[in-house]
């Protein structure tokens, strides 16, 4: 391969890192350095080489950041934005929604540092959450912590409140992207009405938690799939459908940096517990558990 291509052979990464080829081929099979094997063959991306060998140079370039996406959620947004005021901005937590399989479609190009995930009951997270997780690339060396369960349902204009679920299916809604959690949950449910997103009155659409409960607030539509704690936040009514668990996916090297142990310990704190309360529809005494490895399941 020239040097001008994105990715680099084994040869080439020796050359490159002046390592033997054998390190090399160590290095990768134990997940350490980014590579993928294609018909037998490894190929590292020169790109995720060279981030790797900045972080390694400097035990984690980027240990005063910590960059996140996938799914939405107000809980978390305010822990992060709590938190870099408390270190006085000398860190920096970035959080872009973008949705679950987006989120994990950019973790695995190592844009990303880790993505929250929700999709399905939270009885169910344990087989679900890892077998989508498995899709993608480099899915082995990630690991699956618990952050927390929340209320998963339907934000609702307040005069529709006390309709049954049947009734509110001839009523305007919000549509989310195809790959969020929360357009999952509207397909499970519509399917348990004996309905179909293709029989909706669809008048919005959104991308995230929060868009989805503005446009019902100003109007737009009338209801919309979400989280008891951005119905809330909007002052819209909201009729619970079943607990969730919202989890983060979280490469091994990335799990150990100092700011996302941060993380975990303000939500377990008196204050995150405080901030939970006021959203509504929490619990987080399962934070910080490790609920799947995937070197343990790389077979």
């Amino acid at each position: 391969m020239t040097d001008s291509s994105p990715y680099m052979t084994v040869k080439s990464v020796a050359a490159y890192l002046h390592l033997n080829e054998k390190k090399v081929y160590q290095l990768a099979s134990d997940g350490h350095l980014p590579a993928t094997k294609v018909t037998g063959k490894w190929l590292f991306p020169r790109k995720l080489v060279d981030q790797w060998l900045l972080e390694s140079s400097h035990h984690g370039v980027l240990s005063d950041r910590l960059l996140i996406s996938g799914s939405d959620d107000p809980l978390l947004q305010a822990g992060l934005l709590r938190m870099m005021q408390d270190q006085q901005y000398q860190a920096l937590y970035s959080y872009m929604p973008t949705g679950t399989q987006a989120g994990l479609s950019l973790l695995s190009q190592g844009l990303v540092d880790c993505c929250t995930l929700h999709w399905g009951k939270a009885d169910e997270s344990k087989l679900r959450h890892p077998a989508l997780v498995r899709q993608y690339a480099g899915a082995r060396h990630w690991v699956l912590v618990h952050l927390f369960k929340r209320q998963q349902g339907l934000m609702l204009g307040k005069d529709l409140q006390g309709l049954a679920p049947v009734e509110l299916l001839k009523y305007r809604w919000v549509m989310r992207q195809e790959g969020a959690g929360s357009q999952r949950f509207l397909k499970d449910w519509l399917g348990q009405q004996g309905a179909r997103l293709e029989g909706l009155q669809k008048t919005a659409s959104a991308l995230t938690e929060r868009e989805t409960a503005s446009a019902v607030a100003q109007g737009q539509a009338d209801i919309g799939p979400g989280t008891q704690a951005a119905a809330i936040e909007a002052g819209l009514g909201f009729l619970p459908v079943y607990e969730e668990a919202f989890e983060l996916v979280v490469p091994r090297p990335v799990y150990f940096r100092t700011l996302l142990q941060q993380l975990f310990e303000w939500l377990q704190s008196e204050a995150g517990h405080k901030k939970a309360e006021e959203l509504e529809g929490y619990q987080l005494n399962q934070c910080g558990k490790l609920v799947w490895n995937g070197e343990q399941h790389k077979n």
